[in-house]
């Protein structure tokens, strides 16, 4: 997170200094949210996990009346997306997630084997997934509907559910996710250019094209941080979701490798702690977050290359926003508190033997 700062505070300087006429400005706002994130992880590591168990119902039902609420708020960029509190800004979505992973951990501990079951099992579970990823697609939100349906499946399907049923969910979603797609103009105009980029050999966008320009020019150690020539308004927004072009840049082969290596090891090291935890629900909720921090920083990458359709979703820890880096620091909290967990169970074994 504090190397995310530094990135953002060299691909927003340009940007900040002709809108606000100060580089500082978007720096400072993301510099008070890194801090935040980095308190709220602390405190997420502190409280125990099973603490969730009794109150996830009623989170998720609060996350169910703040998507409704986003239905309602002024559009941004053609989607309503964000809740405006005055002091900031908050997109329920991505509290969604991770509120979500929660409850589907707990479900799936307390249905036991009985998940296996369609009618009096995975039938309740899937309610929730499609009432929160339904609200999120309406938005319109498809890339992240379609993350949190991904991820609530290999949880059910970690969780021990038939794989009948989860095919069975896979290709109606695949159907809704298609119609999704082809009924929101932002989205089947993405889908669509993106495959006349394939056909033709083109490029998708000139969000991507000055990506790649600025990944090309980075070489295998960087420009240098500070450096780069693309955050001067020939890559647009470059500190939000197309960061990784300019970290690419400044950084280079090198960089962009060892933060993607960053990102494995935390999700290695979440699969260790999911393999090891003292319940199932610290096991199905270490892998969903580990999962979900996975996912995002592997479709960002896939965007920004290229290689998959232009979506908002952000680099973790990394990209411009608070949302995003304060729940992805919550998640990494209750993470480490699942590890800490099997760590003092270890040692209490070991003082009994």
């Amino acid at each position: 997170m504090v190397f995310g700062a530094m990135m953002v505070l060299s691909a927003s300087g340009t940007y900040s200094a002709i809108k606000f006429n100060s580089i500082y400005v978007l720096f400072k706002s993301h510099l008070w949210k890194v801090i935040v994130a980095i308190g709220a992880l602390i405190i997420a590591s502190i409280i125990p996990y099973d603490n969730y168990k009794q109150f996830s119902k009623y989170m998720l039902l609060g996350v169910l009346v703040l998507l409704i609420a986003t239905l309602f708020a002024p559009e941004v960029k053609g989607a309503s997306r964000w809740l405006d509190f005055g002091i900031f800004k908050f997109q329920p979505s991505e509290l969604a997630k991770i509120v979500l992973i929660i409850h589907l951990a707990f479900m799936i501990e307390r249905k036991g084997e009985g998940i296996q079951n369609l009618k009096n099992g995975f039938a309740y579970p899937m309610i929730w997934v499609f009432l929160i990823a339904g609200l999120i697609l309406i938005q319109p939100n498809v890339s992240t509907s379609i993350i949190i349906v991904t991820i609530s499946l290999m949880l059910l399907y970690i969780g021990g559910a038939n794989l009948k049923h989860i095919a069975g969910v896979v290709g109606a979603g695949g159907t809704f996710a298609v119609l999704g797609i082809l009924m929101f103009p932002h989205s089947r105009s993405r889908v669509f250019t993106f495959i006349d980029s394939l056909i033709k050999g083109t490029d998708v966008n000139l969000q991507v094209k000055q990506a790649k320009i600025a990944l090309g020019s980075g070489g295998f150690l960087g420009v240098g941080l500070g450096h780069s020539r693309q955050s001067d308004l020939f890559l647009p927004e470059p500190f939000g979701d197309f960061i990784f072009s300019i970290l690419g840049e400044e950084t280079g082969f090198i960089g962009t490798f060892l933060v993607l290596l960053t990102y494995m090891i935390v999700f290695t090291i979440g699969l260790i702690i999911a393999f090891k935890a003292n319940d199932q629900f610290g096991k199905l909720l270490a892998f969903g977050i580990s999962f979900n921090i996975a996912i995002a920083a592997f479709i960002n990458t896939a965007v920004v290359t290229g290689i998959f359709p232009t979506t908002g979703i952000t680099l973790p820890f990394i990209s411009f926003g608070g949302t995003s880096i304060i729940i992805f620091a919550v998640s990494v909290g209750i993470l480490t508190n699942i590890g800490l967990q099997v760590i003092r169970t270890r040692e209490l074994k070991i003082k009994q033997v």
